[in-house]
C-alpha cells in the first residue's frame, strides 16, 4: 500500500472519531438535561415531592439518585467497533456506510445509596444498559427487560429529546423493579477476619442487589 493511500485511510480514520466523539459528547450534553428536567417535573407531583435528586460528577457522569437507589449514566468518548457477527452489521442501512457502525458509548449503572454514603468500596453495582450512538445519532440499547427490546432500531431511531426522556423512564422503571434480594445463606456465612476488621461496623460487608444470585447478560433478572 503507498504512503498516499495509508495518509488517505488515517485522515478518513480521524475524521469518523472526531465526528462520532464530538457528536456522543453533544448528545450526552443533551442527556443530561433530559434527565435534569425529568427530576424537576417528577418533583412537582405531590406524591414524588422531591423523592429525587441529582448529581454532576465531571463533564461525562451524572449520578441520578431515588429511593436509597442510584443510577450513574456515564460517556465513555471512545471510538467502538462491534464484532462481526453482531446484529448492525446485517442491516442495510450499516452495509451502505460501514463508518455507522462505529459508535460512541453511554453506560447505565445500578448502585445502592448507602454503598456512597457509607463509602462502602466492596460494594458491587451492576450494568443495566448500554446506549451506543453514531456519527448521524442513531441509537440502539443493550440491556435488561425493556431496555433491551424497547430501543433496537439503530436504523431509524434518533438519540433526540423525546428518546431521551424515555430512556430515563425506563432505566429508573427497571430500576425500582430491580429489588434488593436477601443473598443466599451460603455465600456469606464466611467471611475473613481482616475484612470485617478493615472497617468498623458493616461499611467491609460486600453488598449488591443480586449478590450470589446470577446476574446475565440475559431479559431474566431473578435468576
Amino acid at each position: 500500500m503507498e504512503l498516499k493511500e495509508i495518509a488517505q485511510l488515517l485522515n478518513e480514520k480521524h475524521q469518523t472519531r472526531e465526528l462520532i466523539i464530538n457528536n456522543a459528547r453533544t448528545q450526552f450534553d443533551s442527556f443530561k438535561e433530559r434527565i435534569i428536567e425529568f427530576v424537576t417535573n417528577l418533583n412537582k407531583e405531590p406524591a414524588t415531592k422531591d423523592f429525587l435528586s441529582y448529581k454532576l460528577n465531571g463533564d461525562f457522569e451524572l449520578q441520578l439518585f431515588f429511593c436509597g437507589e442510584v443510577l450513574i449514566f456515564s460517556l465513555h468518548t471512545d471510538m467502538f467497533m462491534f464484532d462481526d457477527s453482531h446484529f448492525v452489521h446485517n442491516l442495510k442501512y450499516v452495509k451502505d456506510d460501514r463508518s455507522r457502525s462505529y459508535c460512541c458509548i453511554i453506560k447505565v449503572y445500578n448502585f445502592l445509596l448507602d454503598s456512597f454514603q457509607f463509602n462502602r468500596l466492596y460494594d458491587v453495582g451492576y450494568l443495566i444498559g448500554r446506549v451506543f450512538i453514531n456519527k448521524d445519532n442513531h441509537y440502539f440499547v443493550e440491556g435488561k427487560r425493556q431496555l433491551g427490546f424497547l430501543y433496537n432500531d439503530f436504523e431509524n431511531a434518533e438519540f433526540n429529546a423525546v428518546n431521551q426522556t424515555r430512556l430515563v423512564e425506563s432505566c429508573l422503571l427497571y430500576a425500582m423493579e430491580f429489588d434488593l434480594l436477601v443473598p443466599p445463606f451460603d455465600e456469606v456465612k464466611e467471611i475473613p477476619l481482616g475484612l470485617k476488621l478493615e472497617q468498623h461496623g458493616n461499611a467491609a460487608i460486600k453488598t449488591g442487589k443480586r449478590l450470589g444470585f446470577r446476574f446475565n447478560a440475559d431479559t431474566d433478572v431473578t435468576d
